[in-house]
């Protein structure tokens, strides 16, 4: 999750190859409320973006996502960070935000529109619980050929080499994904290993189905 990133052009390939198209979780399929973070900020008197830093612009944050560390304490040190930069005591607004948090539902019926023919993943950097939360909870596993968390693997985006491992347990070369995330630089990263890419923002009115097709991806009905 990333707020607010520049809006890169578009890059159209040969997309007569396109076979698999690549979703990051949170952003993509998940709605993170970006709008309820800015609020909660507000209504405690939080410096801009506060809600957001402590969680996912931390070193903790850094390990968890690749799978080194305690998320319990994670999550405690952002809420301590929190209540610093605040100079009071604060309810654990971090799981505020995330109980408003929902799934974009428009989204995965873009993925259930894309099979077959095309291959579809999840790749996300997301602590070990994200697999059992698609599993168990939200029971959309069923829809995508391999789910890709960073924590599993050791490694997050934008690393190249995630990318790389993405495409190969599709069983497919780069040049023939499509990689949809909500952060630039993870887009920028998708590309440089020959991807298309999509930038897609939900928060500010994206198309997910016309922005597949924009780059290619015959979405069917």
């Amino acid at each position: 999750p990333r707020p607010s990133p520049r809006r890169p052009t578009p890059s159209v390939g040969n997309t007569s190859q396109l076979r698999a198209v690549i979703f990051d979780f949170g952003g993509v399929l998940w709605d993170m409320r970006w709008d309820v973070a800015r609020e909660l900020d507000r209504a405690y008197g939080l410096p801009r973006s506060s809600v957001f830093e402590t969680l996912y612009r931390c070193p903790a944050w850094a390990d968890i996502e690749c799978g080194v560390g305690d998320p319990a304490a994670w999550a405690d040190g952002a809420h301590r960070e929190l209540e610093r930069r605040a100079g009071r005591a604060l309810p654990r607004l971090h799981d505020a935000w995330r109980r408003a948090q929902l799934a974009i539902d428009a989204n995965i019926e873009v993925v259930r529109a894309l099979r077959p023919p095309y291959r579809c993943s999840v790749l996300s950097n997301a602590d070990l619980s994200l697999r059992v939360r698609l599993e168990q909870e939200l029971r959309w596993h069923h829809l995508f050929d391999d789910i890709l968390v960073s924590a599993e693997v050791g490694m997050a985006k934008p690393r190249p080499e995630i990318f790389q491992l993405a495409a190969s347990r599709l069983g497919v070369p780069p040049e023939a994904c499509v990689f949809v995330d909500d952060w630039d630089k993870n887009v920028d990263a998708a590309r440089a290993v020959g991807m298309q890419a999509v930038l897609h923002r939900v928060d500010k009115g994206d198309d997910l189905r016309g922005q597949l097709t924009a780059v290619g991806v015959a979405v069917g009905a």
